[in-house]
């Protein structure tokens, strides 16, 4: 099996037709994403056309590598707290955006590279950045707003935690723990179906790069526990700082 770079006319015809599929699916179920979807794939035409030639310089340079990934975590950031703006709008939100996403990430990122675990060079920190950042991000954001949704939910029941002397924090996590592992679930399937449903990139890539298939493993090991890993410290940071942050009136909460 061969593999080239480029899109050939196969792909520029079938590209299309796979975004025509998502929308008509999107629309069948009714899932309200139809414009979302075309923007999305818009946006990721243009945005790797722009990332292709500015990667080649970041990957020049470790101080490039590390300017990447910052900007990584601002996108991240601010993807993640228009999300939660859409639940519920918090004063303060996308610095609790931030501390989840930009926290959890650095902690991971300094155990895989200042030990040496992760090469420290421009090519390894950069991919290994964006994988853990975009972990971090999709945690955050599933978290986010299905703690708050479950807020405005059983806000009774955190009214009720209130009334009998329970603090604010303690009564926000009461409604909430129930549904907040949720968002760890992708993670945590991806890593116990791993090479039985799904070969992931980075072990594709190591392997068709000429590494040998324990090479790959073992890099793709470091991956998906580091992903477990930022997922469940920014779970963790957006729960404590959301129970300690200045609630809305959950009936003013939108679905």
């Amino acid at each position: 099996m061969s593999f080239h770079t480029g899109l050939g006319w196969a792909a520029i015809a079938v590209l299309p037709l796979l975004i025509v599929i998502a929308v008509a699916a999107s629309r069948y179920a009714a899932l309200r994403h139809d414009k979302g979807i075309v923007t999305a794939a818009l946006r990721a035409v243009v945005q790797l056309a722009a990332v292709g030639a500015v990667v080649g310089i970041a990957l020049q340079h470790i101080v490039g590598a590390i300017a990447f990934v910052l900007l990584m975590f601002v996108v991240a950031t601010v993807t993640s707290t228009r999300r939660l703006h859409r639940v519920a709008v918090i004063p303060g939100q996308w610095r609790y955006c931030a501390a989840a996403i930009g926290g959890s990430s650095l902690v991971v990122l300094l155990l895989l590279i200042v030990p040496g675990v992760v090469p420290r060079n421009p090519a390894s920190i950069l991919p290994m950045g964006g994988i853990i950042v975009g972990g971090a991000m999709t945690a955050t954001t599933l978290a986010g707003r299905r703690m708050l949704s479950e807020y405005r939910t059983r806000f009774g029941e955190f009214e009720a935690g209130l009334s009998i002397g329970l603090l604010q924090p303690d009564a926000f996590k009461l409604v909430v723990e129930p549904v907040v592992g949720d968002a760890l679930l992708p993670a945590l399937d991806q890593t116990r179906t791993v090479g039985l449903v799904t070969l992931p990139g980075a072990f594709v890539g190591m392997v068709l790069g000429g590494a040998s298939p324990v090479q790959a493993a073992a890099l793709q090991l470091v991956v998906l526990i580091g992903l477990i890993a930022a997922e469940a410290l920014a779970i963790l940071v957006l729960t404590e700082l959301l129970s300690r942050s200045a609630l809305p009136d959950g009936r003013t909460v939108s679905s």
